[in-house]
Order: structure tokens, then C-alpha cells, then sequence
């Protein structure tokens, strides 16, 4: 029989290692500097509009151009194109030919959220309101009674664009979306969680002074004359306007020991910065083209011209190839072909207070690095591209190669749920696809939570497989 030491060394050598991070040879100051961006990026970049803006701004001030403004491309040259202010690619050109392939990692820049209806003011109960309809997976019960504020754009009929941003600065007001109060909701505390609270009671709160007391409808026109003084806007200017309601709550350092991030969406932002931060940080030109896509409605399945089931993406990919001066026909095909991709997007967090849900060796756990998801989907795996094995090893390989802490994961017990993600319409093009970032406690929510060490372990490895 093996004595303790030699089952010790056996198990060392034979079990898969799942550590905290915070136990490795981490670099603390490093950690918490990088986190540090991460947050004031956060801070400036609540809705996928701010994202691009930001994104370019970072951009550009590690060399990235405009592709339109290139004729030609070489080895080293770094560029980018921006989709309607919503979605953006950039790229970095390998010393490689490009029909060999390129490395994509890709994430979404939307989230969750309240946008306002087309026609959205009203007044009731000498109360004005504005409508919403909900973006993405909520909880609606968690959209009440925080305090909100108010992003887009209102772009009027002549093509005049206003921006918008309310309830930021703390000498901003802020709304909110009341509730009942516990001694008059029975009724309500009766209803399945689910059901608390009503799609078309999401109404926001903007104001209650009358412009005059003898009119109808006297507190609308006020809320009205006051948007009129400032933005020049009409009630009819609502209609083309992109207005998004968020949480007015900063993104911060969380936990004494500061070791977490809390705030909204970091579904899909967190991946958004370290994919994005990891590309324009490379000093050198990779051996392989780096391609890095923002893209936009994800949480409503990629659909519309922003989204990752558009065009767009070949476009700014067949832009490369003739400015190469190398495109021809079904060249576009080979390079996905022979090409590899991260499908950057959040992971579902082990949180023991719901431990049910979760199969705790297969989980996404806190702080042991970044999570790859072999495959999401539903139930029978429905949804999911499903990596095959040598693509997973490949994967591996570069993280073990690089010292990135990374864990295997998958979304919940097998019949509880599932999600998706970008990864299948990149799979569809005949590129090997893989689900990995950074997990998650309370996704969705307005406000959001993970680690400092998955997020620098999430840049290291992007930047890693930029590389490769």
C-alpha cells in the first residue's frame, strides 16, 4: 500500500489542479492597476454607443486608422471600421500570409436594459411618465426602484444628432421606477416572482410640476418645454430617438479586500475591454492577422446591421484582402476556413447561495481564471457550435504555454437553463470557435459582479492567443 506522500504526488501529478488565483504567483499591483482601467472605462461606457466611442478613442491612440483611409495594407498596420456607431472591427496585419487564416476573438457591447418607446410620454395622476420596453433577459423586479439615468441620441427629421446622458454627474437629477409598498401588495407578493412585476409597468418617473394649473396634461408640457429648452426637441422627436435606460450606479472596487468589480453590464463589457486592450497592447506584429470584433445586439440574438448575423463583419474582412491587393473569388472562404476564434462572452458564476442550479465540478467558479465553454445551447445541447477536441487542445496549449489560469466550464446544471452566444455564426463560416471569458455573479442584473485576477487572466489570455 502507497504511503501518504507517494498518494500525495500521485494525486499532484494525475488530478486536474482547480486553484484560487489569488493562491498563484499572481502580481497584485498589476492585477489591481489593469482593473483599475477596466473600471474607469466602465464608468464612461454604459451603452453599446459609448462603447465604440471609447473603444476608438483607446484605438487610436495606440495607431489604429480608419480602413477607409488606407489604400494599401502591410505587416504591422493596425485598422479599424465602426458599423453605425455600434459595432466595430479592428485588426492588426500578421507576417503570415492571410490565406492561412486569422485569430478572432470576438464580444458584444450591449446588455440588458430599458429603451423607451417610441411614442413614451404621458402624463397620469398629475405624475409624467415615459414607457419602456425591456432589451435582453431581465428580471424586471430588479428594475425597480433603483435610480436610473437616461443615454442615446434624439436625431430630428432635418438629420440634426443630439447626444444624452442624464443621471451620470451628480449634479444630474436621476429617475426611477417605483413599486408598491409592502402594506398594499398582497396581491402583488401572491404572483410568481416572474410575474411581480408587469412588462408595462416598467414606466419611468420624470416629473410632477404643472406648467400651469388650468391646462390638461399640464405636467407633460412642462417635462416637455424643459427638453424643448434644452435639446430643442418636439414630442414628435421621440420617435427617432435611441434612448436607453441604465443604472446610475458607478462602477467600483467591491469586497474589503477589493478583490471584485461591481456594475452593470459587465455582460459583455468586461470581454469587451480585455479583448480590445489585449489587441492594441501587442508591441510586435503578430505572426498571424489579430481581428477583434465589437459587435451589438447579442442580447437579442446578433440580428440587424449591427449585429453579429450581418454582413458587416465580411465586409471589413474583404476591405483587408483588397487592400492586400490579393482578394479573389472564394479567397474570403479559405481564410475562415483555416482561421480560429474566441467567442469572448461572460460565463455563468458558481455562487453558493444557489448552489442548485449549478453542477459544481463543471462550474465557473470566481477567481480561478477565465472560463472555456466547450458549449452552451439548452438541454441536448441545442444552440451550441459544440468545439470539437482538437480545437480545445489547441486552446489549452496556448493558455498552459502562456501561464494563463483558465478553468472548463459549463452554464448550469444540464435541464436547468442554458444560454448562447456569438459563437455559432462565426462556426457557420467554417472558423473553430470557442466560448471563453470571464464568469459572473448575478448576470443580467443591474448590477453585476466579478473578479479583478479573471479579468487580468482573461487579457493575458487573449493576448496570448493573438499571438499564436
Amino acid at each position: 500500500m502507497a504511503d501518504k506522500k507517494e498518494l500525495d504526488e500521485l494525486k499532484q501529478k494525475l488530478f486536474s489542479k482547480k486553484e484560487n488565483g489569488w493562491d498563484s504567483d499572481v502580481n497584485k499591483n498589476e492585477v489591481f492597476n489593469y482593473a483599475n482601467g477596466y473600471i474607469n472605462f466602465m464608468n464612461k461606457s454604459k451603452t453599446e454607443r459609448e462603447i465604440i466611442k471609447q473603444s476608438k478613442i483607446i484605438a487610436e491612440s495606440k495607431g489604429f486608422k480608419d480602413i477607409k483611409e488606407c489604400d494599401t495594407l502591410k505587416p504591422g498596420d493596425r485598422v479599424y471600421y465602426i458599423n453605425r456607431e455600434k459595432s466595430m472591427y479592428l485588426a492588426v496585419i500578421g507576417n503570415e500570409s492571410i490565406e492561412n487564416g486569422v485569430n478572432i476573438i470576438g464580444a458584444h457591447a450591449d446588455s440588458p436594459r430599458l429603451d423607451l418607446k417610441p411614442n413614451p410620454l404621458y402624463e397620469d395622476g398629475e405624475l409624467a411618465y415615459l414607457k419602456t420596453h425591456y432589451y435582453g433577459g431581465i428580471k424586471k423586479y430588479q428594475w425597480t426602484t433603483i435610480p436610473l439615468s437616461i443615454h442615446g441620441v434624439i436625431v430630428k427629421s432635418n438629420g440634426e444628432k443630439i447626444e444624452v446622458n442624464i443621471g451620470e454627474d451628480e449634479n444630474d437629477p436621476i429617475f426611477t421606477i417605483t413599486d408598491l409598498l409592502p402594506h398594499l401588495a398582497q396581491d402583488q407578493m401572491e404572483k410568481k416572482l416572474k410575474n411581480g412585476i408587469d412588462g408595462e409597468d416598467l414606466n419611468l418617473l420624470v416629473g410632477s410640476i404643472p406648467y400651469d394649473k388650468d391646462i390638461p396634461e399640464a405636467v407633460k408640457l412642462n417635462i416637455l418645454d424643459i427638453l424643448n429648452k434644452k435639446y430643442g426637441m418636439t414630442e414628435i422627436d421621440f420617435v427617432s430617438s435611441e434612448l436607453e435606460l441604465v443604472p446610475a450606479m458607478k462602477c467600483r472596487s467591491m469586497g474589503f479586500d477589493e478583490s471584485m468589480i461591481a456594475g452593470y453590464g459587465q455582460d459583455d463589457k468586461i470581454c469587451v475591454y480585455s479583448e480590445l486592450t489585449a489587441l492594441v497592447d501587442m508591441q510586435e506584429t503578430p505572426k498571424t492577422t489579430s481581428i477583434c470584433i465589437i459587435s451589438d445586439k447579442e442580447e437579442i440574438g446578433s440580428m440587424g446591421n449591427t449585429g453579429m448575423e450581418s454582413n458587416v463583419f465580411e465586409y471589413f474582412m474583404s476591405e483587408i484582402l483588397n487592400r492586400l491587393g490579393i482578394n479573389r473569388p472564394n479567397l474570403l472562404d479559405k481564410v475562415f476556413c483555416n482561421s480560429k476564434m474566441l467567442s469572448a462572452d461572460v460565463d455563468a458564476g458558481f455562487d453558493p447561495i444557489y448552489a442548485n442550479v449549478s453542477d459544481r465540478n463543471n462550474a465557473g467558479y470566481i477567481g480561478r481564471g477565465i472560463a472555456i465553454n466547450k458549449y452552451t445551447g439548452a438541454r441536448g445541447k441545442s444552440g451550441a457550435s459544440d468545439a470539437n477536441a482538437e480545437y480545445v487542445a489547441t486552446v489549452r496549449n496556448i493558455f498552459e504555454s502562456n501561464d494563463v489560469k483558465y478553468q472548463v466550464t459549463e452554464l448550469g446544471k444540464v435541464d436547468i437553463g442554458g444560454g448562447g452566444t456569438i459563437a455559432y455564426i462565426l462556426a457557420n463560416k467554417g472558423i473553430d470557435v470557442i466560448d471563453c471569458g470571464v464568469p459572473v455573479l448575478s448576470m443580467h442584473a443591474p448590477y453585476e459582479v466579478t473578479s479583478k485576477f479573471d479579468l487580468y487572466e482573461a487579457y493575458k489570455g487573449y493576448m496570448a492567443f493573438y499571438k499564436s
